[in-house]
């Protein structure tokens, strides 16, 4: 089938619309991830450091969906330990949970013991060390969407399509979500507890035992809103006293 008369059908936008809203919706731990670790970089850097490591991160994604046959391949078990059999996708997953880990135990940890960073140090080599993380991680996340699109269109044309839609969504807002973030600090912390929970899913994940992402999506979802609801009465609260320290 030629690529016009592939998008002169109308069930191709349906699988479109539904395969990119899907895609942005399992993008969402990433564009969390991407805006804890950009809010390292310099101000100034940051868009620049968002855009770059996504940009990047689209040409590998894209990449892999043009090895469909290679990423289907990736289910096949390669070794067994312990009675658990372990193919490609599972020492992918379990390199990544564990990456997601330590990376989101340390923030964690410097976090509580409010630990500041120079900007101008390493500033070349810093920049260029966020952005190699935006894009590994990104390709970690990548394999549950890429095998997604492969088990709901056939046609590569459209997952293609449906993965730049996405990726452009996420540019577009992850410098919102990034200064909502280092606004709030309890926010940063939230988010920080989402990918350690995360990470330990992407580990659980390839030895095998799935958690349904519903469960998790709603947890995250539920925990914000009652986040949400404390900035609220915190930002009410400081605005009564200000009212009050003018009348007085």
């Amino acid at each position: 089938m030629g690529l016009f008369e592939l998008f002169s059908l109308p069930e191709t936008y349906v699988s479109l619309m539904t395969l990119t809203f899907l895609e942005i919706v399992l993008g969402i731990d990433n564009i969390i991830f991407i805006s804890i670790l950009t809010a390292r970089l310099p101000q100034a850097e940051r868009e620049k450091g968002r855009i770059l490591g996504l940009s990047i991160a689209l040409i590998f994604r894209i990449l892999l969906l043009l090895g469909i046959s290679y990423i289907v391949g990736l289910v096949t078990p390669l070794i067994t330990v312990f009675g658990f059999s372990f193919s490609g996708r599972d020492l992918i997953l379990l390199g990544g949970g564990i990456f997601l880990i330590i990376k989101s135990t340390l923030e964690i940890h410097n976090k509580l013991e409010e630990e500041k960073e120079n900007p101008e140090t390493g500033k070349k080599s810093k920049f260029w060390n966020i952005i190699l993380q935006i894009v590994v991680l990104d390709l970690v996340f990548s394999l549950d969407s890429v095998i997604t699109a492969v088990g709901m269109v056939k046609h590569v044309e459209i997952m293609i399509v449906a993965v730049v839609l996405s990726m452009i969504v996420m540019i577009l807002f992850a410098g919102k979500v990034s200064d909502f973030i280092h606004k709030h600090p309890t926010i940063k912390m939230l988010a920080l507890s989402f990918l350690l929970m995360i990470g330990v899913l992407l580990v659980a994940e390839s030895f095998h035992v799935e958690v349904p992402k519903g469960y998790v999506y709603f947890a995250m979802a539920f925990s914000f809103l009652v986040e949400m609801l404390n900035i609220k009465m915190r930002n009410k609260r400081n605005l009564e006293k200000k009212q009050q320290k003018i009348s007085n």
